[in-house]
């Protein structure tokens, strides 16, 4: 007598209780899959640095030209950026600055503030304040495939 005829013997005589058998393994695995630990996208915390400047009554372009690029210059500069993103508007300027994920956020800022001294000379002479920074961690939904 053969062990394999003997297992699937109950399976053939009773294909209605096999096919009971077969939904419930599978409903109990669909509830159970729903209940698994694992983040599809982990989330990542980018320690990244806004900095805004602001020159009342200038066009999108001026700001662009006169107030983003020197500082973009400056900015390009910085070790350890790996995003940088800006966005001129009426009278004001924004740039962010997204740096790697081992990059301690304070020396950035320390960094970036000493970009913005340097690129103070080639700023407009009428512009009212420095260009003001914050700090921030943005998280990041990130897929496995990029890490």
């Amino acid at each position: 007598m053969n062990f394999s005829s003997n297992f699937s013997a109950p399976f053939i005589r009773r294909p209605v209780a096999t096919t009971l058998i077969t939904i419930a393994i599978f409903l109990s695995g669909a509830v159970a899959f729903r209940f698994l630990p694992v983040a599809p996208l982990p989330q990542i915390d980018f320690p990244t640095i806004a900095v805004g400047a602001s020159l009342p009554g200038a066009s999108p372009e001026t700001m662009a030209s006169a107030v983003a690029t020197p500082l973009e210059r400056q900015f390009g500069r910085i070790a350890g950026v790996t995003q940088m993103t800006s966005s001129s508007g009426f009278g004001n300027t924004n740039v962010i600055l997204q740096f790697d994920l081992n990059r301690d956020i304070n020396a950035a800022a320390r960094d970036v503030q000493a970009a913005i001294n340097a690129a103070r000379t080639q700023l407009p002479a009428d512009l009212p304040v420095s260009p003001a920074t914050a700090k921030s961690i943005r998280r990041t939904l990130r897929s496995s495939c990029c890490l």
